[in-house]
């Protein structure tokens, strides 16, 4: 849930040199600015390759930053809506995001434009060609705020949670099919492992709706505890962690009971959770509040269930995701309007990479292969 709006602060890091090196750094500098794309604060760790994409809703700028890996450039796309969250399809192929259309109510400057929000649209983005613009826009209901997308890529689930439902969007119609009742104002939802059930977030009713994936149904609405914001799986599907924002909390739900199994406490108003794919480590990104932003990470060990390390990334630790060769967690940061860059190896932010303005989701993309 986005309640932090207060401007992003870009930082740079400039290195101070005689003759010919000031020369050549601001000939790159001028060359950066004039291309759109921005270098990262710092160089990564050798010790590991950098491959892939990291994609990131900038929803306070109206816009998608992509960041590469493997150059370490930093892209953004001005988008149509105020985008929420960002998904890449299982494919790698297609990146979707959900959002509202701002409504620019003053025109004179006494709205930044967010006070009213207008209808809300799933964007459909070919990851190859992403300042192409998108290649469909899909109506949706009121208030859209998470996006997942099935393993073989006919559907996305998309929380609305201006309307207590999950709208099924049928990505070969381009349409949405139908929509699906949960709990109070649906939030973070993601699929299991086995792509048999959608575990959702109800922010307003202390609950986490099970919906089955194939009979597209609720089976089960589990009690987890106050503001549930998101949910993330282990990859053997046996546990669900969910951010419990208000009470700064993790609730941890055994997947065949559909119990709470335990409850942790973590850093301050967590909001996303995100498993690495070896199932060692969740990460939990902590924001704070809007008065007194967290600039947190809250690292368990999932055999345990303990939180073994507290990382320091940036004000407004929002959205997480882990890339697939386990090696690295990246945290959207909301008010510093920067990505950083997590070692799982070291457990410390080894980069911090400015974005668009106010980065809420944040998502993965595997190196695509020919």
């Amino acid at each position: 849930m986005t309640t932090l709006r207060t401007p992003g602060t870009y930082l740079a890091q400039v290195d101070h040199a005689a003759g010919s090196a000031i020369s050549a750094l601001l000939a790159t500098f001028a060359m950066a600015i004039a291309t759109t794309v921005t270098p990262s604060l710092a160089m990564a760790d050798n010790a590991t390759p950098n491959r892939g994409m990291v994609y990131t809703a900038d929803e306070n700028g109206d816009s998608i930053s992509a960041i590469d890996l493997a150059t370490g450039q930093v892209k953004t796309i001005p988008v149509e809506i105020s985008p929420h969250n960002v998904q890449v399809s299982p494919d790698g192929k297609r990146l979707l995001a959900v959002g509202s259309q701002p409504m620019n109510m003053d025109m004179s400057g006494g709205s930044d434009g967010h006070d009213e929000m207008g209808g809300g649209e799933l964007l459909i983005f070919d990851t190859a060609d992403l300042s192409a613009g998108p290649t469909s826009a899909i109506a949706l209901g009121e208030h859209p705020a998470h996006v997942v997308v099935d393993g073989d890529g006919k559907h996305a689930f998309v929380s609305l949670s201006g309307e207590n439902a999950v709208a099924v969007v049928d990505l070969q119609e381009r349409k949405v099919s139908r929509t699906i009742p949960t709990g109070a104002f649906p939030h973070g939802l993601r699929i299991s492992p086995d792509g048999r059930e959608i575990y959702v977030a109800n922010v307003k009713d202390r609950s986490v709706s099970v919906l089955d994936a194939a009979t597209l149904v609720e089976r089960a609405r589990i009690e987890v505890g106050t503001t549930p914001v998101q949910v993330g799986f282990l990859p053997d599907g046996k546990k669900v962690y969910v951010s419990l924002r208000d009470a700064s909390s993790v609730a941890v739900v055994d997947t065949r009971t559909h119990a709470v199994a335990a409850t942790l406490k973590v850093g301050r108003n967590p909001i996303q959770v995100h498993a690495t794919p070896d199932g060692r480590f969740v990460f939990v990104a902590n924001q704070g509040t809007e008065e007194n932003p967290d600039d947190t990470v809250s690292v368990i060990d999932a055999r345990s269930d303990k939180v073994v390390a507290t990382i320091r990334t940036g004000r407004g630790a929002h959205g997480v995701t882990v890339s697939g060769d386990n090696a690295f967690a990246f945290v959207s940061n909301i008010v510093d309007g920067t990505v950083s860059k997590i070692s799982t190896d070291t457990l410390s932010v080894i980069e911090t990479i400015p974005v668009g303005k106010g980065p809420n989701g944040i998502t993965f993309q595997s190196p695509l292969t020919k």
